[in-house]
């Protein structure tokens, strides 16, 4: 690490301190020289395929996206030193009176992220990946940490769920997602909103990244703001020609689906980071991610056997397990 910073800073004298881990392998660093601020990403090579990061940061960056400028980087080792964005994110700003403008103008991003070409660094979004990320739930959070396992009519049900989620996803007009556009990963800066951890971008359905915002595993919005904000979102994008067409109420119904996938995935990460990568800070977001899911479940009839058996079974089994580490 020191070799790289000395080779791409030059003679200027230099600290760094860990700032932050991500959900995946990547740490960084907050670079302090005599005249400015840089973070070191680093990225294992070992462990993780930097190129898609160096593309979608190219592909984000045409597009007039405010993105990390990559200033220095080496692909061996896993090192890339980019330029320093701050230290406010959407996150920091939720409790300010701006909290309603500062979200109608982060949801006018979509339609120019979703208009990105596709590009080769984007992966597959299909059917048999959309259910793979279904099944992390079953596999993480119900066999893994609960050590239950599905009856047989649970894994009929199971696999019912997974083929309709899939159909509906891809059923949607198919747009560029970022695909985890929440509130940690905007940034308010002097320029404007910038995006962060966009590497895993695909094309995907058009409603996944509001769902990912307006119903972020991190923070829960008021029912009116969010009431609000969804039909903000439904206009920006249908003004943009990006929803065929489609009336609110079908927008709705597939921004709810949508987002029942990605919450049971997340879910199911989030005990995935405790159990594979000893990680126990999002042990806390289980809970209220869950509670989307039962939400939507309750919404829709061909879903109530869900929101009963999270309600019944699984949300007891998970408040226990939780108290082992209060």
């Amino acid at each position: 690490m020191n070799a790289f910073l000395k080779k791409n800073l030059g003679e200027r004298p230099f600290s760094y301190q860990a700032i932050t881990s991500d959900a995946s392998f990547r740490q960084y660093y907050r670079v302090r020289s005599e005249s400015k601020n840089f973070i070191l990403m680093d990225s294992p090579a070992d462990l993780i395929d930097n190129q898609p990061f160096v593309g979608l940061q190219h592909n984000f960056e045409q597009a007039g996206l405010l993105v990390p400028e990559i200033l220095a980087i080496d692909l061996e080792t896993g090192f890339l030193l980019l330029n320093d964005l701050g230290t406010e994110h959407l996150a920091d700003r939720l409790q300010l009176a701006s909290r309603l403008d500062d979200y109608k103008s982060v949801l006018d991003l979509l339609p120019t992220i979703a208009a990105i070409p596709n590009s080769k660094w984007m992966k597959p979004y299909d059917a048999e990946f959309i259910c793979l990320e279904i099944n992390i739930f079953k596999e993480w959070l119900i066999e893994a940490w609960l050590g239950k396992s599905f009856s047989e009519q649970q894994s009929q049900c199971w696999k019912m769920l997974e083929n309709k989620l899939a159909t509906l996803m891809l059923e949607q007009p198919q747009v560029t997602m970022h695909r985890d556009f929440h509130s940690r990963n905007i940034m308010k800066t002097t320029k404007g909103w910038a995006l962060i951890d966009f590497q895993d971008a695909v094309s995907g359905p058009v409603s996944y990244d509001a769902v990912s915002l307006l119903r972020d595993c991190y923070f829960s919005l008021p029912k009116a703001e969010f009431s609000q904000l969804l039909q903000y979102n439904y206009l920006t994008m249908s003004k943009k020609g990006l929803l065929d067409d489609m009336s609110l109420q079908e927008y709705r119904y597939y921004f709810d689906l949508t987002g029942l996938q990605r919450h049971l995935k997340a879910a199911g990460i989030f005990c995935r980071l405790l159990l594979r990568d000893n990680k126990s800070g999002y042990l806390n977001n289980i809970l209220p991610t869950l509670e989307y899911v039962r939400m939507v479940g309750q919404q829709y009839e061909e879903f109530q056997w869900l929101a009963t058996w999270l309600d019944n079974e699984i949300i007891p089994a998970i408040q226990l397990k939780l108290e082992q580490f209060s």
